[in-house]
């Protein structure tokens, strides 16, 4: 199986998610949104398997520096891509591909059952 981890290397999050997959011996390709930004047709595909609700992380700085329209933006689905493509900080972190499936967030019992460890 294939992972792929994405995030941005200085969230903690993202720094114990890779820790996880390290400490499991799962080798995984890490893809930097800050530097390698964001492909639409990716985040299409997230939405579609996982939604705009879980995908865009309402408890983040920067979303708390977002004005109130650009929040707004985000309730429906067009919108929270629009703005998930111009910021992708706002994406909930880490977003991981494990083959065929999508996961948000860090969840080592849930990661630990997709790996069979």
């Amino acid at each position: 199986m294939q992972i792929t981890l994405y995030g941005i290397p200085n969230c903690d999050t993202v720094k114990k998610a890779r820790a996880w997959l390290d400490a499991q011996a799962l080798p995984y390709q890490f893809h930097d949104f800050k530097k390698q930004g964001l492909a639409p047709q990716q985040l299409d595909a997230w939405l579609a398997e996982v939604g705009a609700d879980k995908l865009v992380n309402r408890k983040g700085t920067t979303w708390r520096k977002l004005d109130a329209a650009a929040q707004e933006q985000a309730a429906s689905t067009a919108g929270a891509r629009t703005l998930m493509l111009a910021q992708p900080s706002v994406v909930k972190r880490p977003v991981v591909q494990w083959g065929g499936k999508t996961t948000v967030g860090f969840d080592p019992a849930q990661w630990a059952v997709l790996c069979g460890r």
